[in-house]
């Protein structure tokens, strides 16, 4: 037993039991920071028992799923072509579309709440898309 006060954040489950699928989106080429940012929120993400679902990709993408791995965590990727090489190292379960840009929907359809890092054009999409389908 710890002398720490702090308690452990209660696991993010649905309501089945489920663990929770939260998406997290972000550009490709960022800056430092923002990839500092992602490690640390896939990480926290992982901590508490969700599941990330992103691109798959580099950038935002690969740091979240970093970050998601280095806490035991469970990492999906909706990948925009048919080859899964293409993934980043960190994703466990690569989904490949066939889609282009078009899979951002699915990204943010597929976890309950979305949360952007940085981006570009691909990123807004996902955050209209997010906001236009009631994510939180």
């Amino acid at each position: 037993m710890t002398n720490d006060p702090t308690p452990a954040p209660p696991p993010l489950l649905m309501s089945n039991g489920r663990p929770m699928i939260i998406a997290v989106i972000g550009g490709g080429d960022p800056p430092p920071r923002a990839m500092e940012l992602a490690e640390e929120v896939g990480r926290e993400l992982a901590q508490r028992g969700a599941m990330v679902v992103c691109g798959g990709m580099r950038g935002v993408m690969e740091a979240v799923c970093r970050g998601a791995k280095s806490a035991g965590g469970t990492t999906i990727g909706i990948l925009p072509g048919n080859e899964p090489v293409t993934a980043n190292d960190f994703i466990d379960i690569p989904i490949m579309t066939g889609m282009g840009y078009a899979r951002n929907v699915i990204v943010v359809k597929t976890g309950r709440a979305a949360i952007a890092i940085d981006g570009a054009y691909g990123t807004l999409s996902e955050i209209g898309h997010a906001l236009g389908t009631g994510s939180r």
